[in-house]
């Protein structure tokens, strides 16, 4: 069973990180202590993120969603860059954004926004095609 939770971490990390050039978070705990680095990683990539109840894109917007809440901004643009590997549109992201506003207010929405754009900026997408007309 370990070789397989491996396995799903690998390909988990690889759909979701591919192409990232911001630090992951993997990098960073294994940094401080190797062998915690590796069960964080098989548990988050391995066990959660690679769980098939819902899909990758709905997943990553709930994570969008979460992050924005919370203003985790650093974090926010790592999943935004996720959210764009496993197939979600800009408008997808930009509109689970808006949908944070009544619980998580202007100011937070505003900077994730910035988060989005600077992200999208950075891989040549922006500036989005307008779709709203």
């Amino acid at each position: 069973m370990d070789k397989e939770i491996a396995e799903k971490t690998i390909k988990t990390a690889e759909l979701y990180f591919k192409g990232v050039k911001d630090e992951r978070p993997f990098e960073l705990w294994r940094s401080f202590d190797k062998d915690l680095a590796k069960d964080l990683s098989l548990f988050i990539t391995g066990r959660m993120y690679a769980r098939e109840k819902i899909p990758h894109k709905t997943r990553q917007l709930i994570t969008v969603a979460t992050l924005t809440v919370l203003s985790r901004l650093d974090e926010l643009r790592l999943h935004i860059q996720a959210s764009l590997n496993v197939g979600c549109t800009p408008e997808e992201i930009a509109e689970t954004i808006f949908q944070t506003f009544t619980y998580a207010g202007i100011p937070t929405v505003n900077a994730a926004l910035k988060t989005l754009r600077s992200v999208l900026k950075e891989k040549g997408m922006w500036p989005m095609a307008d779709k709203s007309s």
